[in-house]
């Protein structure tokens, strides 16, 4: 086998380019990406926040719930 030797900024242009072009084909995908990446920055926000709360019993939990039903 020959080793083919790869140039970085040629390489990083072939990858720049094939990104862009999925993200031009498939917006949808950037939607589903960006939808999704917001949600885990929401749940991480709500873990940190639930952190800083006092703990409270399932039994506590499910009667606010059925409260609300």
């Amino acid at each position: 086998m020959n080793p083919t030797t790869v140039d970085e900024a040629r390489l990083k242009d072939v990858v720049k380019t094939a990104v862009l072009e999925v993200f031009e084909e498939r917006r949808d995908w950037l939607a589903d990406l960006l939808g999704e990446a917001l949600l885990d920055i929401g749940l991480g926000y709500a873990i940190q926040e639930g952190e800083q709360t006092p703990t409270v019993s399932r039994d506590e939990v499910f009667t606010v719930l059925e409260a609300g039903s």
